[in-house]
């Protein structure tokens, strides 16, 4: 274990015209470290600004450096990974990156302002960048294992609509949103304007009570008498 806050000065920031990408990644095991940014290092738009080896070193890296996305593990010495989410999600787009399967732990990671959840050995490589790539954008991911961890299997929506007093039309938005669309899909397959999505959405987040896409799937899915 390292506590070390590291940086990697000099990288390139853009990729020809566009901007790349900025990681970091924060993990006690570096040799986990070390495969994660191997997988990075194959994307042409995703450049790796440092990593942090414990709870707290993630937060100053994530001040210092500022990234689009942080990848958090949760277990870390000297402060755990939802704990320093809170401060890291100031300054980064926050993905969890971890072996912990727990819901309870998923729901605080969420709650705490992580976009996404990915358990490790449940992702392809494709997967992790184009989580990496969504989260950048603002949008969550969640493995299966997150997602089942998660989910209310006897839940119907209609159920799920009554327990937060959303529409017939909001729950139909919030199931899509939890399949991982965005807006523009959530658009087609309604038939509506990707306006009348933003303005359901912004209804769904109200009667949930939360700010952002990652927390509202959290508690979609999560069942309430747990």
């Amino acid at each position: 274990m390292d506590s070390q806050t590291t940086d990697d000065s000099g990288l390139i920031a853009e990729v020809g015209a566009r901007p790349a990408i900025r990681v970091a990644i924060a993990d006690d095991n570096a040799v986990v470290r070390m495969g994660i940014r191997s997988l990075l290092s194959t994307a042409d738009d995703v450049v790796v600004v440092g990593e942090a080896g414990d709870g707290l070193a993630a937060v100053a890296l994530a001040k210092a450096k500022k990234p689009d996305v942080m990848l958090l593990d949760v277990r870390m010495p000297r402060q755990d990974g939802v704990v320093s989410a809170r401060e890291v999600t100031e300054h980064a787009s926050v993905l969890m990156l971890t072996y912990s399967d727990s819901a309870e732990v998923i729901s605080a990671a969420v709650q705490a302002g992580a976009l996404g959840y990915l358990v490790h050995g449940n992702f392809t490589e494709d997967e992790l960048l184009s989580a990496v790539r969504m989260a950048a954008r603002g949008f969550g991911t969640f493995s299966a294992q997150a997602v089942a961890a998660l989910s209310r299997p006897v839940a119907t929506a209609a159920s799920r609509a009554a327990t937060y007093g959303l529409s017939e039309r909001e729950a139909d938005v919030m199931e899509l949103v939890a399949q991982g669309a965005a807006n523009s899909d959530v658009a087609r397959t309604l038939f509506i304007s990707e306006k009348t999505v933003k303005n359901h959405i912004n209804h769904i987040f109200a009667k949930l009570g939360v700010t952002s896409r990652g927390h509202a799937v959290a508690l979609w899915l999560q069942d309430p008498t747990r």
